[in-house]
């Protein structure tokens, strides 16, 4: 009916949508001034100091210092509340649960790391999930019901027609039909799942290399070899979640894979994941290889190849470049992407020379031309980028001032 709250046009549609124009100003700039923030709002100056008023009585703004070193009166400057709420987010892999809690500003006010070493998890998945973000929760001095939202990223994707992880059977306890009704049981607030490697583009979208791009293709290569594929600014993530599982992939160059999920891997993973670069470099005749995990030891040797100039050196880093291009040619070739993005430890380690051949080999190899760029976002970005999506979600929420 015309006039009741929520339609389009009425007084309160719009002050709401002036209210959140205004946050997520304050969330870009930091502290305005409401002169500045009427100018960067069209608003009037009456209407920007309603508005203040009326974010502050909500408690979503607080009045805080004031401008110096200009001309005339200084003006009280105003923030958003970084206590209006928080979000929090974990990155699940074999070795560890990381957690972080941030509040609504995106500052990281805690953080928790859980090992969780061994192919049986010593303790329940239930129990590992609410242990790290208690741990995490306690570190920013909050509690577990001051957390508005979470957002679990691991390996592999939950299947959206069955709840069951698909694509990562090398994460132990994490396959029971039953889990993610556990999981909700266990914990107050809303939980939402993602694939690791939609993570960290969701990172490098928000805060890195992919800024202000609509299409592009995020390549991660660390523990395993997927892809994150970004399309008219939101990610696909196909029928059954598993779009982007790369890894998977037949190549040439690489013996055909058959049973893949058995196997988990495929092609492209055998032949350009980070288990193939200590391989690879042991063929070559590259001395002094490191031991360690392989997702250490290929992003080690990556890096000192990109910095040396001898024989072997060079031909591993041409050689890994030219299997990174085979399988990302059969991606741009379907996907015609503007951007891609690379990211992973194994990829970044080998930093602008890498990516410089690997541009080079891809545009021979495909007619499609994107650009490449190596990831901005080097710390932990699967677990940025949980944040980024929880607090995303929770600003729709919680600066929604139209109920």
């Amino acid at each position: 009916m015309a006039g009741t709250a929520g339609t389009p046009g009425t007084p309160r549609v719009l002050r709401a949508m002036n209210d959140r124009a205004a946050l997520d100003l304050l969330l870009e700039h930091g502290p305005l001034s409401r002169t500045r923030i009427g100018k960067l709002t069209g608003l009037s100056k009456p209407t920007a100091s309603q508005l203040l008023a009326r974010l502050e009585a909500a408690g979503l703004v607080l009045a805080t210092g004031t401008t110096e070193g200009r001309p005339g009166p200084n003006a009280q400057l105003y923030e958003v509340n970084p206590r209006a709420a928080y979000a929090a987010g974990l990155d699940v892999t074999p070795e560890r649960v990381l957690a972080a809690v941030a509040d609504i500003t995106g500052r990281t006010v805690g953080t928790y790391e859980l090992p969780t070493p061994g192919r049986r998890p010593s303790q329940p998945v239930v129990r590992q999930v609410t242990d790290a973000l208690d741990g995490a929760v306690k570190a920013a001095g909050l509690t577990r019901a001051d957390v508005h939202r979470l957002v679990i990223g691991t390996p592999g994707a939950f299947d959206p027609n069955t709840g069951r992880l698909r694509y990562a059977s090398h994460l132990p306890g994490w396959h029971s039909p039953a889990l993610l009704d556990e999981l909700a049981a266990a914990l107050p607030m809303p939980v939402e799942y993602e694939n690791d490697v939609n993570l960290a583009a969701v990172a490098e979208q928000r805060l890195g290399a992919a800024r202000g791009h609509e299409d592009f293709v995020l390549l991660w290569n660390e523990g395993g070899l997927g892809a994150a594929l970004v399309l008219g600014g939101r990610l696909h993530r196909g029928w059954t979640g598993g779009a982007g599982e790369v890894g998977f992939l037949p190549v040439p160059g690489a013996p055909l894979v058959r049973q893949v999920t058995k196997a988990n891997s495929g092609g492209y993973q055998e032949l350009a994941g980070s288990q193939a670069v200590p391989r690879l470099a042991r063929e070559l005749g590259v001395p002094d290889i490191p031991s360690g995990p392989y997702a250490e030891v290929a992003a080690a040797l990556v890096e000192r190849a990109a910095a040396l100039d001898d024989d072997p050196h060079r031909r591993l880093l041409e050689t890994y470049a030219t299997r990174l291009a085979t399988g990302l040619a059969s991606l741009v070739s379907v996907l015609d992407p503007e951007l891609v993005v690379l990211s992973g430890a194994s990829l970044t380690a080998g930093g602008d020379t890498l990516r410089t051949l690997v541009q080079d080999e891809l545009e021979e190899l495909a007619a499609a031309r994107p650009r490449l760029v190596v990831g901005d976002v080097r710390e932990h970005p699967v677990l940025r980028g949980a944040l980024e999506s929880a607090l995303a979600a929770t600003r729709d929420e919680v600066f929604d001032t139209s109920r």
